[in-house]
């Protein structure tokens, strides 16, 4: 997995989004909330995309799949240039790039049986006969382990966690091979959580699946990612493997937000790092390094050069000025 080509790429991605109106019709403002990011996900790999609410990572999620449109950038699908095709092409691709939703019920439609939500996909791309479709659904409820009588009922009559596995199956109906689980578990109760997370990397392993697995919460990360990226108002601010990033987190931002996971053990506390001040407006972004304002290591440059997002040779990446992402020979930072 280490030397494959990416399955998926995105390259200086950018997505702004008007704030208000002036004369004539035009924005008073933008809102970057993807603003320049670059990142690529290996075949079979699951890449944990982590950062406070609001810092850009549900947009990067559907720009990836391209349900909305990005303002800039580039966008390839195992090497095919995504911005290129048209409808018929999408969609065709499409088959190969589904999500699972934040909220398991909002996704589904309260009106149509779970047999029908599960099969939609297959019916919109034409797979199989109706018996075929029908025997696929049953299929699909199984490998979710929701009872077969769920093909014939609604929503409203399953938990939190049965409608998220209801989200999963219609995910997979189509086989695709890549999968955005966009804060799939947010929703649930913690024990429901678990539950659904090793749903999750149980299919993963059984159908080959690479995933893009967007959170706020660093514990769930840590359990199912390989790598980790760190985001930070709408820019990419540390990527590298999991067990570096939480045994040796470089970027101060990481550090903060690791600070902030609950110990299990109360007898072995941590520091904690609190950050000052507020999360910047991501209309009027501070100059040079967005974090600066809330760090307490940032220099002169850090307040006038927004700093690139620089690798070394472990594969850890980070974009800061102070702390690269090899730390120097001589023991400091």
């Amino acid at each position: 997995m280490t030397d494959a080509a990416p399955l998926v790429e995105v390259r200086d991605l950018r997505k702004h989004f008007p704030v208000g109106t002036r004369l004539l019709g035009r924005p008073r403002g933008w809102v970057r909330a993807v603003d320049g990011v670059s990142l690529a996900i290996r075949p079979g790999e699951t890449l944990g995309l982590v950062g406070e609410s609001g810092c850009g990572k549900s947009t990067l999620g559907r720009l990836i799949l391209r349900l909305i449109e990005p303002t800039t950038g580039e966008i390839f699908f195992d090497g095919e240039p995504l911005l290129a095709l048209g409808p018929r092409e999408l969609r065709r691709r499409r088959r190969q790039m589904q999500m699972v939703f934040q909220d398991p019920y909002g996704s589904l439609n309260p009106r149509m049986r779970v047999g029908t939500i599960v099969g939609e996909g297959l019916a919109i791309h034409g797979i199989g006969t109706r018996a075929e479709r029908l025997d696929r659904v049953r299929q699909l409820l199984a490998m979710v382990e929701l009872p077969p009588d769920a093909i014939d009922r609604y929503p409203h009559e399953f938990s939190g966690g049965q409608r998220q596995r209801i989200g999963i199956a219609r995910a997979l109906a189509v086989e695709p091979r890549f999968l955005v689980a966009d804060e799939a578990v947010s929703a649930l109760d913690v024990s429901i959580q678990a539950q659904i997370l090793n749903l999750l990397q149980e299919l993963q392993r059984r159908l080959g699946l690479t995933m893009l697995f967007i959170a706020h919460d660093l514990r769930i990360v840590e359990h199912v990612s390989d790598r980790v990226a760190i985001m930070y108002l709408g820019r990419i601010v540390e990527t590298g493997p999991r067990s570096e990033i939480y045994t040796n987190p470089r970027h101060p931002y990481t550090r903060a937000l690791l600070s902030a996971v609950p110990v299990p053990d109360p007898r072995h506390r941590k520091d904690r790092m609190v950050l000052g001040g507020d999360v910047p407006s991501p209309v009027e972004p501070p100059a040079g390094c967005a974090f600066h304002p809330r760090c307490a290591h940032a220099v002169d440059i850090c307040r006038r050069v927004v700093p690139p997002l620089e690798a070394g040779p472990s594969g850890r990446a980070v974009a800061c000025h102070v702390f690269p992402a090899e730390p120097p020979t001589d023991g400091r930072g």
